[in-house]
Parts: structure tokens; sequence; C-alpha cells
């Protein structure tokens, strides 16, 4: 039995993806601070926000919708990278392994997206 959304493998890395994010974010240009770091980190913060907020919901239609949004939000750290890798504050390199860690946060909100509408289908049995 899980009690905390701290406890879902999902949150928790998502978690350690937008620590990573953070850290990335501080190394872009100044003139940057309130437009694609600012961006970058919301986009990031969403993400586990997201599932957080899908975790204390009542209904598992309501927690699958809030899941969404935080797969939403995973696409656009994605596009704010892909600017950070064309305006070179980023490396291909960097990128690379960023985009790694976003494809397995991809597959766990999609595996717990499935798991909650099993879980709805198998209530109303």
């Amino acid at each position: 039995m899980i009690y905390s959304f701290t406890e879902l493998k999902v949150w928790q890395e998502a978690s350690n993806l937008r620590k990573e994010i953070e850290i990335l974010s501080k190394s872009f240009p100044s003139e940057e601070k309130y437009r694609l770091t600012d961006q970058i980190i919301r986009a990031s913060r969403s993400i586990t926000n997201n599932i957080a907020e899908g975790f204390g919901r009542f209904h598992y239609q309501e927690n699958i919708q809030f899941c969404r949004q935080a797969r939403g939000s995973l696409f656009e750290v994605l596009d704010h990278l892909l600017i950070a890798m064309d305006n070179k504050f980023i490396t291909k390199e960097n990128f690379e392994n960023l985009k790694i860690k976003f494809e397995n946060e991809l597959k766990l909100i999609n595996g717990y997206i499935k798991y909650l509408r099993d879980k709805k289908i198998e209530d109303k049995s």
C-alpha cells in the first residue's frame, strides 16, 4: 500500500529530473533568467506538482487527468531543452543525456496512467 505520492517511482524520477534541470538552468545566460530559465524550472516543477495533486484526488479519472497534465509538462521541458541546445546554452551531449531521462519518465507516467485506468475498470466490476 502506498501512503504518499513521494513513494511513487514516477514521482521520484520526476523529482530527480526536476533537480537536474534546476542545476543545469543555473548555467544559462543571465538574460534568460526571466525567460527560458524561469519557464523550464516551472515546467519541471509542474511534472511533480501534477503527479502529487493527482495522487490526492479521490477518483481515478481525476488522477489520470493530472498525470496527463504532468506528461504535457514533461514534453514542455523537452522543448525547452531543445531551445537551450539550439541556443548553445547546453551541449548536444547534455541534451542527449536528459532526453534519456525524459524517455524514462515518459514510460513511467504512461505506465502509471495505464495502472490507474486498469484500477478504475477493476473497481467498477
